[in-house]
């Protein structure tokens, strides 16, 4: 009897002596619907993360909006009511203002530019500012290059801009592009737009393709022109205390299944492009006669207004990797 009970004990204390990973569920929220990109995204990393972990760290997934708006997701993120959520960069200047650099129009001239500065030290030194607010950046997946639409006609030079109810995110760098081009810039939150384009609360937006085309804007809109007047990085983003809790392989697992969801991403929206845009030609006339030039000259008063809030050093920390 007092074997069997010395064995027994030796049993507990054995099995306390052996570490176990206790199993994870992430909570990760998202803005576009299941039809977009980011969604593929965030179902890629469920599944890769899964699998790489063995079952330990898995992902719960809600997109669409379903825990609020991107602000408030941003918000559950810090407080980790949300372990990670990802959102369009201009939504983290209010923790980081210089931020807006990168959304500054025609700041980058091909995706590849934008990829070398996200990724390189440029992005990265943003990314560990996050960390001051609660935050581990995942990384910069994209929407891509934004283009405008409207109701009323085709969009070629600046003035044509001009007198259009725009709907503008919360990027005071593009309400100030708008406004330069004589638009009345009106701020609303995406999940909202579709109904406000329906109604007339707003006339004209500007979007990347793949979001244009998954919230279904097309059947709103008359007019698609690729203007490319802004690229749109995405940030995304952990709760430092979440990723902090998990054993450190499976923080290893999780960077690493990140860089290759972003990888997978973007491939997504370059390879993508060419049949989403004959997706919505199908329902818009599409129009590439764009007087770029004209534009970029346009819309200086943006950066004007940026630099006098903000400086040059992170502009020129851009200029300067871009150029590398």
């Amino acid at each position: 009897m007092k074997l069997s009970q010395t064995l027994t004990a030796l049993c507990a204390v054995a099995m306390l002596a052996t570490p176990v990973l206790a199993e994870t569920t992430l909570r990760f929220a998202h803005p576009t619907p299941e039809a977009d990109i980011q969604h593929q995204m965030a179902e890629f990393f469920a599944a890769e993360l899964a699998e790489r972990t063995d079952g330990e760290v898995t992902v719960q997934i809600f997109p669409a909006g379903q825990l609020g708006s991107d602000a408030q997701a941003i918000d559950g993120t810090r407080s980790g009511t949300i372990d990670i959520t990802i959102a369009g960069l201009n939504n983290f200047t209010g923790l980081i203002p210089e931020a807006a650099a990168f959304t500054l129009p025609f700041m980058f001239p091909t995706r590849e530019t934008a990829y070398r500065v996200l990724d390189g030290a440029v992005g990265q030194g943003v990314g560990d500012q996050m960390g001051d607010f609660g935050l581990v950046l995942l990384g910069y997946p994209e929407n891509g290059f934004r283009n405008m639409t409207n109701n009323t006609s085709p969009i070629r030079v600046p003035s044509d801009v001009a007198g259009l109810q725009m709907r503008v995110n919360n990027s005071q760098a593009l309400s100030d592009m708008f406004q330069a081009l004589g638009a009345n810039p009106i701020q609303l939150d995406v999940n909202e737009l579709y109904t406000s384009l329906e109604t007339g609360v707003v006339t004209a937006q500007d979007h990347p393709i793949p979001v244009t085309l998954s919230f279904r804007f097309y059947e709103v809109q008359d007019y698609l022109s690729l203007t490319r007047h802004a690229y749109s990085p995405l940030g995304w983003v952990m709760n430092q205390n979440s990723f902090a809790d998990l054993p450190p392989e499976h923080q290893q697992i999780l960077m690493e299944v990140a860089a290759d969801a972003v990888a997978f991403q973007r491939n997504l929206a370059i390879e993508g492009e060419e049949a989403m845009l004959a997706t919505l030609s199908e329902h818009l006339e599409i129009n590439d006669d764009v007087d770029g030039a004209a534009f970029q000259e346009a819309v200086r008063p943006a950066w004007d207004g940026f630099i006098a809030d903000h400086g040059d050093t992170l502009i020129n920390a851009i200029l300067d990797a871009s150029a590398e």
